[in-house]
């Protein structure tokens, strides 16, 4: 028990981080989440109807999940209970659950996401009798971390990062703090406020506490000047976080994969220098940029594989910085090219076909003749189509498929390859080759 109270003085003694000091208390001083959290957002009106329920909050760090839920609990003046997976297990939710018998109680858990499914499904149980209201907040995906019972009976609200607008209002309403509870004149430069706000990534904390940094040790009653530069040197030794395995992640490589397809060269640039920035294994990057080489650029510019796969081989043998630029020029490769995505639709719609469809024999004319007996077999008939002076000649090669039923070109214009290819067949067979939403092939 002395170790109990001194471990608790110890804690109370202790300076609490600028970010927990400037905590709002009321929904009314949070900002941002307006989406939610305005007057006619739909948590406010949960909130506001005294019906919360299970309450799912996900978003990336920073954004309010802990501050959003105490300022519930304060607004609907109810007790406040806190637990985390890395601290409290079954039998923490088990007293908890025992108090709430006589008390109105919010529980709130953070990280939900690290709860075992047993643990969910209990907590499932117990919000589902109305034992206690409750707000689980996660980094992930929630359809993606945690138990579908538990997703299917929550209201999930997705938490966006905070605007440049939100941030310098956050860091304004933090140096008035600073003025009024430390006595400090912090003035920042146009440039300082720009990097502050600019290079958070949407993080509040994380601007509170590079802020924090920048004037940490100054006593009360000095003016302190920030630039540009000291805001620099403050993100340059802390960058910002990267999840390789959470749902931002993938955000981030959507966002690349999308630019590319769009053919946005700048924002092709844009989301590969933050996961450069980050510490993306370049690997990674060249083998996504490899498959969009196929998937929306394909048969427009067949070069574009070549570069694609090039660069895969390079980041093997080159790490970071120079890695970089490989990275660039392959991925400007597929955002300058013409696009064409025939493979990908053609090959999906054959894989449909031969799922759903039964089994073409392989006509006698095109099955295997190289060994004796094979024309007793009836393997004969085949036409040679280099024996025809056009190169090509007119035979059966799939009975009951017909022409566009899997690939149609996407020949647009006249210098991509497929456009001159279509080009070519139309000459050699005198017939138009089926093009993608110009034609409405027989399926058969």
């Amino acid at each position: 028990m002395v170790k109990a109270d001194l471990f608790s003085k110890a804690q109370e003694q202790r300076p609490k981080p600028l970010a927990a000091e400037m905590r709002p208390q009321t929904l009314d001083e949070l900002i941002g989440q307006q989406h939610i959290l305005g007057p006619n957002g739909p948590l406010r009106r949960r909130v506001r109807a005294g019906r919360l329920g299970t309450v799912i909050l996900f978003g990336p760090p920073g954004v309010g999940k802990t501050t959003i839920a105490r300022a519930i609990g304060q607004e609907m003046k109810k007790e406040f209970r806190s637990l985390h997976p890395a601290s409290s297990n079954v039998s923490d939710i088990k007293a908890v659950a025992q108090e709430a018998q006589a008390k109105d109680i919010l529980v709130f858990i953070d990280e939900v996401h690290r709860f075992s499914s047993s643990q969910q499904d209990y907590l499932l149980d117990l919000t589902e009798t109305g034992t206690f209201d409750l707000i689980a907040a996660t980094t992930g995906n929630p359809y993606h971390v945690l138990t579908p019972a538990l997703v299917s009976r929550a209201s999930i609200f997705q938490l966006e990062p905070h605007s440049l607008e939100d941030l310098e209002q956050i860091v304004e309403r933090a140096l008035s703090f600073l003025a009024s509870r430390k006595d400090l004149d912090v003035r920042l430069d146009a440039e300082a406020m720009k990097q502050l706000i600019g290079r958070a990534g949407g993080d509040a904390r994380r601007v509170l506490n590079a802020l924090e940094t920048l004037v940490l040790g100054t006593v009360s009653g000095s003016v302190v000047s920030i630039t540009g530069a000291m805001v620099d040197e403050v993100y340059q030794a802390s960058p910002l976080p990267f999840d390789r395995k959470g749902d931002f992640h993938y955000d981030t490589i959507s966002a690349l994969i999308k630019s590319m397809r769009g053919s946005d060269p700048d924002a092709t640039l844009y989301w590969l220098a933050r996961l450069i920035h980050s510490g993306e294994d370049p690997r990674f990057i060249a083998r996504r940029i490899l498959i969009h080489a196929s998937e929306d650029v394909g048969l427009a510019d067949n070069t574009a594989l070549q570069t694609a796969a090039a660069a895969l081989t390079a980041v093997q043998h080159v790490g970071y910085p120079e890695a970089q630029i490989v990275l660039a020029h392959a991925a400007l490769h597929i955002a300058r090219a013409p696009k064409s995505n025939s493979a990908c639709r053609g090959i999906g719609a054959a894989m449909a076909y031969v799922k759903s469809q039964p089994m073409i024999p392989v006509p006698a004319h095109l099955r295997d003749a190289h060994y004796a007996g094979a024309a007793k077999l009836g393997h004969v008939g085949y036409q040679f189509p280099h024996d025809d002076p056009r190169g090509w000649v007119e035979q059966t090669y799939a009975p009951g498929i017909q022409p566009g039923q899997f690939y149609q070109s996407d020949g647009r214009g006249g210098h991509t390859f497929e456009a001159r290819a279509d080009a070519w067949w139309e000459r050699v067979t005198g017939r138009p080759q089926p093009r993608y939403g110009l034609d409405e092939p027989n399926k058969g």
